[in-house]
């Protein structure tokens, strides 16, 4: 703690939500200043790739030690990327205090996209799947499965589409596509098969082309970021809405984004759901500073000020049972926001694994080539 006092964090994440921007530069940057004489420069990017771009390029310039970026928001394709070109600080979290509350046991805190995490970023955020948005006075019957989504989408035209692949929303739809095509997630499980592959893709390739006509703007354009589809939502050009989490859709009708109307559920066939993180670069010049950073995030108070509807609405990415009596009380009453009344049918499959990144990266890529063109 005493290297890091006076210290200054530069922190590289997603810019595009006003509650989460106002949540880390106030809150989260009030306790560094306040209680550790650390200042917090969040830098606001619209995609993480561009921080992990800039470490990339410094290190193939020789910038091994007074790099640009003290953390990144991290997760997936990036996370992976970082991994192979041997990037990250790792093996430090035994030294922070609340590592104590982080479940290592969970695979799916353990393994980010399938890559084992082994010590190189912390958890901060976990998704309780893929939901889709409707307002009920508008659509009183939303589809409850991707085959009735298919359907759905012919019998509605222009009032569905999805963000084009990379863009993190549009490829996990693409993702859970690709799950009905193989006939389960089960069926895809484990390394990369070419042959598997190639057989399920034919499917969803067709089922993902059948249906392109009849999306907004009949296919022949896909908005390219969660803003582009946000405006097609408020703006009423489309009235079903593909999103992550739940709490974007909150935090959204909170910040005046969406009518209070709308509502939330996950598919019966499930939603994919993942956990991000946060991630030190290996040639950080505050690595002291970023690692109290690390560990105030992953507090009980931090999580808990970020589940407050008003102010995020995120799940936790540490276990809740094991912070301050105080906390978890004070964590146990907060009321969900009334979008979210639907999220989760208790009839469903629920959440569904992420696959591993080899097989994320061939499904955005054969979108683009058989689908995007």
């Amino acid at each position: 703690m005493a290297l890091a006092k006076g210290g200054t964090v530069n922190w590289f994440m997603w810019g595009g939500s006003d509650s989460i921007n106002a949540y880390v530069s106030e809150w989260v940057g009030g306790v560094l200043r306040d209680e550790y004489d650390i200042t917090l420069n969040r830098v606001g990017i619209s995609d993480t790739v561009e921080a992990v771009n800039i470490v990339l390029g410094e290190k193939e310039a020789g910038v091994l030690d007074n790099g640009s970026v003290d953390m990144i928001w991290i997760n997936g394709e990036n996370f992976k990327t970082v991994m192979q070109a041997d990037m990250a600080f790792c093996g430090y979290f035994e030294t922070l205090p609340n590592n104590r509350l982080i479940d290592w046991e969970n695979p799916s805190v353990a393994n980010d996209f399938g890559l084992p995490v082994n010590g190189c970023e912390a958890p901060w955020t976990r998704g309780k799947g893929f939901i889709y948005a409707y307002d009920p006075g508008v659509t009183p019957n939303p589809p409850r499965s991707i085959p009735e989504l298919i359907e759905w989408v012919k019998e509605n035209p222009s009032a569905f589409t999805y963000t084009a692949p990379p863009d993190f929303q549009g490829s996990a739809f693409v993702r859970h596509v690709f799950y009905h095509a193989a006939g389960g997630v089960e069926n895809l499980m484990g390394d990369f098969d070419q042959a598997k592959f190639d057989e399920v893709a034919e499917k969803a390739w067709k089922i993902l082309n059948d249906m392109e006509p009849y999306l907004w703007r009949e296919g022949k354009t896909y908005p390219t970021s969660q803003a582009a589809l946000d405006n097609l939502l408020a703006n009423q050009e489309i009235v079903l809405y593909p999103n992550y989490d739940a709490e974007n859709v909150a935090r959204a009708i909170a910040d005046g984004k969406f009518p209070d109307s709308m509502r939330t559920y996950m598919m019966k066939d499930g939603g994919i759901a993942n956990t991000s993180y946060t991630l030190i670069p290996f040639n950080s010049p505050n690595k002291a500073a970023a690692m109290v950073l690390q560990n105030v995030l992953l507090s009980g108070e931090a999580h808990y000020q970020k589940a407050l509807p008003e102010v995020w609405g995120s799940n936790p990415g540490i276990e809740m049972d094991r912070t301050s009596e105080e906390i978890q009380a004070k964590f146990n009453a907060i009321e969900r926001h009334p979008s979210m009344d639907s999220e989760v049918d208790p009839d469903g499959v629920g959440t569904l694994p992420e696959l591993p990144g080899a097989w994320t990266t061939a499904i955005e890529k054969g979108w683009l080539e058989h689908v995007g063109k």
